[in-house]
């Protein structure tokens, strides 16, 4: 892992606030630190969720993250 943890906080937190999409995979972290394993950015991102930085998003097959309030927003313009 070429990143702090905290650093990649940032980074998966920066994604998900800029992403055109407001759900990602957990696949889409994956380049925020190219030489962390994959259950690594999985184990942050998950701490992300705890936090409330970052909320499960479930499409009913799969489980995506995404931010809180751009989920929100998408909500209300449906």
């Amino acid at each position: 892992m070429a990143l702090s943890v905290e650093d990649l906080k940032k980074a998966i937190i920066e994604k998900a606030s800029k992403a055109p999409k407001p759900q990602l995979y957990i696949k889409d972290f994956y380049d925020c630190d190219p030489d962390a394993k994959p259950r690594d950015i999985k184990k942050v991102a998950n701490q992300l969720v705890t936090e409330g930085e970052l909320m499960f998003w479930s499409s009913g097959s799969t489980t995506m993250y995404a931010r809180p309030d751009r989920i929100k927003n998408e909500e209300k313009n449906i």
